[in-house]
């Protein structure tokens, strides 16, 4: 059976950035600007506070996990209220990997590791919008070990370091992301797989997604009347079901032709379009360039 969010998340190409182990203890405090690039970070010990710009201010503590598939401005800080100076505050590197914020003597009060990434899909920002904007995960030992793992490789330098990395943060989004309460999250795909009608739909279109569905013939999948179904996966997954399923054949065709896995005729069959013509007007409307300059934009060097 097609999994919708596993290819999601093989298609965003997820690569590890650097990862640290930060401590901090007394009054202290970190801000950082909106980067757009994915997040995670897991409380080892201790407590500490997290704020991120349109979401509820968060109260951390041993075991949490927070992933932002795009990093918004968001803030850490100590369960001490911090002044504003210490916000002004650089972190001391204890050693490779790892440092302090606040008090550099004694015990830390709090210790996690963090972690940036990147997509290196450049349909990022497009399927990102699919994801919620937040996912906290309480007591998930799983994705616990699996940043530990991530941690580890990246310190490491054996052999095949970077398909192990890319391996182990394909895992950690998807058991993240799956780890959601789906009333919870944000709009996106995640919410809609948490509805069991609207599951049944979406995976039915990641099956086939070359064939010609219709509303009604996606609402019977849902088991739902037509006008139910419209509305109620318009509000799950954040835009209507016939958009949903251009953006995702348009992603499957950029994936294809950046891999120059096929001509532009069979790309054009195996995402649903009758000619390579009809292919073509649709990706040119939607990417912004017909299919051959935006294959010849990704061969060039530096692309």
């Amino acid at each position: 059976m097609i999994d919708p969010l596993a290819e999601v998340v093989g298609l965003l190409q997820p690569g590890v950035r650097y990862t640290k182990i930060v401590g901090g203890a007394g009054r202290w405090g970190v801000r950082r600007a909106e980067t757009g690039q994915p997040s995670y970070c897991v409380i080892l010990d201790g407590a500490c506070r997290l704020a991120v710009e349109g979401a509820p201010p968060l109260v951390l503590q041993a075991g949490d996990f927070v992933l932002v598939p795009a990093t918004y401005d968001f803030a850490m800080s100590s369960m001490e209220q911090p002044g504003v100076e210490a916000f002004g505050m650089d972190p001391v590197m204890l050693g490779p990997g790892e440092f302090r914020l606040g008090a550099a003597d004694g015990l830390p009060d709090v210790r996690y590791i963090i972690g940036h990434c990147v997509f290196g899909s450049p349909d990022a920002a497009l399927l990102v919008s699919l994801l919620p904007r937040l996912v906290h995960v309480r007591d998930a030992p799983r994705l616990a070990t699996l940043v530990q793992l991530v941690d580890d490789e990246a310190r490491a330098r054996r052999p095949a370091r970077e398909v192990v990395m890319a391996r182990l943060l394909e895992v950690l989004l998807i058991e993240a992301l799956r780890s959601t309460a789906g009333t919870a999250a944000s709009s996106g795909l995640v919410r809609g797989l948490a509805d069991a009608r609207l599951a049944g739909a979406l995976r039915r279109l990641h099956e086939a997604p070359a064939r010609a569905w219709t509303v009604a013939e996606l609402a019977q999948e849902a088991a739902l009347s037509r006008s139910a179904f419209f509305e109620r996966f318009s509000l799950a997954v954040g835009m209507a079901p016939m958009q949903y399923l251009l953006t995702w054949r348009m992603a499957l065709a950029k994936d294809l032709l950046r891999r120059g896995a096929c001509g532009i005729a069979e790309v054009a069959e195996r995402v649903g379009y009758s000619s390579a013509s009809t292919f073509s007007v649709a990706f040119a409307r939607h990417v912004g360039a017909p299919p051959a300059r935006y294959t010849r934009r990704q061969e060039a060097p530096g692309a």
